[in-house]
């Protein structure tokens, strides 16, 4: 009996780890030069990703970094890719129909409205979407490609086990989202948000670093997102 109970504690201690709701993003003093090359990068790396309603394990591996200073938000994505597909195109083309790509989701007020989808290729095309509403509770799917960050830098490097990529988003572009009720971020600080990754092999999957429970399909379950903390 005592040692099922430890199984028991084991298997719980392991569960609370691998499906923590907290997300952090650490601050860091450094430069960090948006180049697709992640030898300097010195924070963790969280991962790797599942399949994004059910948990099930990934056919290749993708992990990435959170972190921040007073002006920007950081991401770095590393991930294993035998065959990317893609190509080098135009701002805000809808490579997310076509490309290996990795994005992030970021909704600083956590309220399911007017949060940001930036999505990244290997070749470092890009786009940054605004989401109004995915819901009908607000009137249904409304998305806009017309807004831009101002001075977002996203790069991807290929590397042999696939590519890397860098993005970053300055704050104070992230004001002038109409209704989004966002705010300087300081120590504490919690936004809701997702990190995925669609993979186009030989069978198409949907990957995310935290996987939906209600096991619904497609990125966008606001309700389900994960928090993202600011940490020291």
């Amino acid at each position: 009996m005592k040692i099922q109970k430890i199984v028991t504690f084991l298997f719980l201690m392991f569960s609370l780890i691998n499906y923590a709701q907290i997300i952090p993003i650490y601050k860091t003093n450094d430069k960090i030069m948006i180049d697709g090359d992640l030898s300097d990068w010195k924070k963790p790396f969280l991962g790797p990703f599942v399949i994004h309603n059910s948990g099930e394990k990934a056919t290749q591996n993708t992990f990435v970094s959170l972190s921040w200073n007073d002006k920007n938000l950081y991401i770095a994505y590393r991930t294993e890719d035998s065959t990317i597909i893609g190509s080098s195109q135009k701002k805000d083309s809808k490579i997310y129909e076509t490309d290996d790509l990795v994005e992030i989701f970021l909704d600083p007020d956590g309220n399911g409205q007017n949060y940001l989808e930036i999505g990244v290729n290997a070749f470092s095309a890009n786009y940054d979407m605004l989401i109004n509403c995915p819901s009908s509770n607000c009137g249904g799917w409304k998305a806009s490609m017309a807004f831009d960050i101002s001075e977002m830098e996203a790069v991807s490097k290929t590397t042999p086990e696939g590519f890397c990529t860098e993005i970053k988003i300055p704050f104070s572009s992230l004001e002038k989202i109409k209704n989004g009720n966002f705010t300087q971020p300081k120590v504490g600080t919690k936004w809701n948000g997702n990190a995925f990754r669609i993979d186009y092999g030989n069978t198409t999957e949907y990957l995310a670093l935290q996987y939906y429970k209600s096991l619904k399909f497609g990125f966008h379950q606001p309700e389900e997102f994960a928090v993202f903390e600011f940490m020291e």
